[in-house]
């Protein structure tokens, strides 16, 4: 049976799969409209397998409160193109909905949930999710609170995800609190949460940093060690200020002048309850991820070389 080029173009518009793929499934069926879309679905795996090894560094870091419990998940695509269409955050909010309703260990548990509306496993979503869209994606990673109050904050459309954990007494709605303190997070990615927490090596490590500074120093070389180490000492509430979320000056400074403790006591006051920071998740997307530079042109000519065999 002929095809034409309007069948060619019909079929890539059933199934957003690239001109040539659906050419080639057209000689494959001879013409038959059909086959054609089942022989892309069938090699849609394959296409899937493939396209596993290419670097996936865009996506989106998102997060959500879902029926009170609160998900951040991050999952990464080839271009940042891909995730902004409307089918990419679909997939990415029924992903949160699966972390918070069916309670995964882990990403490969995640992979062998149910996914929302369908009787398909999350991998074989994903797989479908590939071919039609036609870029490699991955599930990266995702964190779950179920306790507490939880406040969700997505910043530039999903470059960060912020889940803040809350511990609250009165009937107030602390929306807005946690919100906030996410910008915070967002805006200063701090180190820690509070300067308890700060491992003491790092705290000794800072008290070394301090002191060798004074020893290149020629107006504080020459002075005791006690003393650079009692200096050292008194530096160390900048340390804090700077690396620790709690004891950071609260950027929102029309709102509240201090720091971001000082901020969520007053703010939690005014509203009539009490509010306590348990803990918070940021996700930065494609962090740590080594994004791979491709020559556009050489692939696109590769490409027509290959098109021509």
């Amino acid at each position: 049976m002929a095809f034409t080029a309007q069948d060619v173009k019909k079929l890539r518009e059933m199934t957003n799969v690239g001109m040539m793929d659906c050419k080639k499934a057209l000689q494959a069926t001879d013409g038959d409209m059909d086959k054609a879309v089942d022989w892309l679905r069938e090699k849609g795996l394959a296409k899937a397998a493939k396209k596993a090894d290419r670097i996936a560094a865009e996506g989106v870091a998102y997060a959500t409160v879902v029926n009170g419990v609160g998900v951040v998940i991050e999952v990464n695509s080839e271009t940042d193109f891909a995730a902004k269409t409307d089918a990419f955050m679909y997939l990415v909010k029924n992903l949160a909905v699966v972390v918070a309703e069916q309670n995964p260990a882990d990403v490969d548990a995640l992979k062998a949930c149910t996914y929302p509306g369908s009787s398909l496993t999350v991998t074989e979503i994903m797989q479908e999710k590939v071919m039609s869209i036609g870029e490699n994606m991955q599930i990266r990673r995702f964190d779950r609170y179920a306790e507490n109050t939880n406040v969700a904050y997505v910043h530039m459309g999903g470059t960060h995800g912020v889940l803040v954990n809350l511990a609250v007494e009165g009937d107030i709605d602390v929306t807005e609190i946690g919100k906030n303190v996410a910008m915070q997070i967002a805006a200063m990615s701090p180190k820690y949460w509070d300067k308890t927490q700060v491992p003491q090596a790092d705290v000794d490590k800072e008290l070394a940093v301090q002191v060798a500074l004074m020893d290149n120093d020629p107006k504080m070389a020459s002075k005791p060690a006690q003393v650079k180490e009692k200096i050292a000492q008194g530096k160390m509430a900048a340390f804090f200020k700077e690396s620790c979320l709690l004891q950071q000056e609260f950027v929102r400074s029309d709102l509240f002048k201090g720091d971001v403790e000082g901020y969520i006591a007053n703010a939690a006051k005014q509203l009539g309850g009490s509010v306590k920071f348990i803990d918070a998740v940021h996700y930065v997307k494609g962090e740590g991820i080594e994004k791979k530079v491709d020559d556009f042109a050489a692939e696109v000519a590769a490409q027509i070389a290959g098109a021509g065999k």
